[in-house]
């Protein structure tokens, strides 16, 4: 869910690319859906949108339902107790693995340092991770980055002592000192550093030194994209009218944001920088496939690796199961 980043030239793009706030109205009968998240700066246009009623100019009413552990919105995702929902890639590539027919039908937004490896002052690199206790919330992004990193410097989990937890419980055991190191997302990241003075606790690794790897998605069961096609639609032009509207009113959007955050203004713009939301001008590259990290042929390959040698997945999918990219490529037509 940026330094604007949103707020600058790629919500210039998403603003002039969707119908604006003044478009006739949708002929598209009132229908609801309940779509599962979590807060999270990355996902502001959807907090805008849903604040300000963008969605029923098209017929639609959203339910957003929030959750404390991500990893419990796929499990309702495939019991219908949500029609979709917001998820993270590499989950998708989970539940696909797994034999579900999740589909990601608009990516959302790239992690670029909102996802963290959070330390005490004591551990200066990955190394020091060595025989430690390492808090992180299992097939989650927190274990994914985790999972990156340790890999990138000659490790695995097999080097630490890894500690069950939710990215929520994260800031509270390192407060304690129970837990010297633990891997979240914001707000919990800054929440964290602002601990013990502000020097306590740094960032030793973050989403922004594996660029595109971590990209918030948004999902529907194959079954629900075939029955209600129109509605998801809907879902995703209100969205980018939400995107359009932070362009426009970037202060009064912050204020929105913050509010769904529990934090200021002021902190909600910090957090947002901590995720890069996706123009609709850039979302059909990441369909298209390629080694690149910011197609999910590329970046999966390099998530679905992972998740295999972690035990996580059986097999590693086809990438092109993974998603359904009609919506986007009709909007963008």
């Amino acid at each position: 869910m940026p330094t604007l980043r949103s707020l600058n030239k790629t919500l210039l793009a998403a603003g002039l690319a969707v119908a604006t706030l003044l478009s006739p109205l949708a002929t598209l009968a009132a229908e609801k859906l309940k779509i599962g998240t979590v807060v999270w700066a990355g996902y502001g246009p959807f907090y805008v949108a849903d604040k300000l009623d963008l969605f029923k100019p098209y017929g639609l009413d959203v339910d957003l339902q929030f959750f404390n552990d991500p990893s419990l919105i796929s499990s309702a995702i495939s019991s219908r107790a949500l029609d979709g929902g917001t998820l993270t890639y590499d989950q998708v590539i989970v539940s696909v693995a797994k034999g579900l027919k999740h589909r990601v039908v608009m990516p959302i937004d790239f992690s670029n340092g909102g996802d963290a490896i959070v330390a005490d002052a004591s551990i200066r690199s990955i190394a020091d991770f060595k025989g430690k206790k390492v808090g992180f919330n299992p097939l989650s992004p927190s274990h994914f980055l985790l999972a990156y990193a340790l890999q990138q410097n000659g490790m695995s989990e097999k080097d630490i002592n890894a500690v069950n937890m939710t990215p929520e419980g994260i800031p509270g055991a390192m407060a304690s000192g129970n837990l010297p190191i633990g891997v979240t997302y914001e707000p919990n990241v800054s929440k964290i550093l602002s601990m013990g003075g502000g020097d306590k606790f740094k960032v030793v690794y973050s989403s922004k030194d594996a660029p595109g790897l971590i990209t918030d998605v948004l999902v529907f069961d194959e079954a629900v994209i075939a029955k209600k096609p129109a509605a998801i639609k809907a879902m995703i032009q209100g969205y980018l009218d939400g995107l359009a509207y932070m362009q426009m009113h970037p202060e009064e959007s912050a204020k929105i944001i913050g509010e769904v955050l529990g934090v200021s203004a002021q902190e909600a713009i910090k957090q947002m920088a901590g995720a890069y939301n996706i123009p609709l001008a850039e979302m059909g590259k990441i369909f298209t496939p390629g080694e690149d990290t910011h197609s999910f042929h590329g970046s999966g390959a390099i998530i679905a690796k992972l998740l295999k040698d972690n035990g996580q997945i059986p097999t590693i999918p086809d990438f092109s199961k993974t998603y359904d990219a009609q919506f986007i490529k009709a909007l963008a037509r």
